[in-house]
């Protein structure tokens, strides 16, 4: 006799009605897949154990509270709140200066930012975006093309070399040749491109 498998929403049904083994097996059920995708991600073992717990202590928090409405699969949404968890560990990590106590010269007041970016520093930063690309706008096609699909579209040199129709050494002397002519107009246009 085969023995029939409950789906999640049943789980969660018997859970919101009181048995507690129900969640239990709902976290069995899915706790290796999540846990794999949040330590590929973190690639550290302590951080990711952080984050699974996290991770379930919303989904029992959403779930108790009445707030978890069924929009497609559970182990969908649970992948979603642990994805966002980690985006949100990232965001903060970037934030939080990393202090190496053994350098006695190191002042933490170096490293923080006290003020928000002020309005002439974004309208700077604007006009040196805005110069950059009038300045891109006056290379030849082909320079201007590769510089664009590296820079900006993040593509790799073998990338451009197979989407313009040309060999990675001319993809990779057409950006040489951009590089220079960019310094030359930024020189006879005399533009500076720093805020400083």
């Amino acid at each position: 006799m085969k023995a029939q498998i409950v789906s999640d929403q049943e789980l969660i049904r018997k859970y919101l009605s009181g048995n507690q083994a129900s969640l239990e097996k709902l976290i069995s059920r899915h706790k290796n897949r999540v846990y794999a995708y949040i330590l590929m991600l973190v690639k550290d073992k302590q951080l990711a154990d952080d984050i699974f717990q996290d991770t379930f202590i919303k989904v029992i928090n959403t779930l108790r509270s009445g707030s978890y409405k069924e929009e497609g699969k559970f182990i969908q949404w649970v992948m979603r709140i642990a994805h966002n968890l980690i985006i949100d560990y990232f965001r903060k990590s970037k934030r939080i200066p990393v202090v190496d106590n053994k350098n006695e010269d190191f002042n933490i007041f170096d490293t923080i930012k006290f003020t928000d970016e002020s309005v002439e520093d974004r309208m700077v930063s604007e006009q040196i975006h805005k110069d950059v690309r009038n300045l891109i706008d006056l290379l030849p096609k082909e320079q201007k093309e590769v510089l664009v699909m590296r820079h900006y579209a993040g593509m790799s040199f073998k990338d451009i070399a197979e989407q313009t129709d040309v060999s990675i050494n001319t993809a990779l002397g057409r950006m040489r040749y951009a590089l220079i002519n960019l310094r030359k107009l930024i020189s006879e246009k005399n533009i500076v491109l720093t805020t400083a």
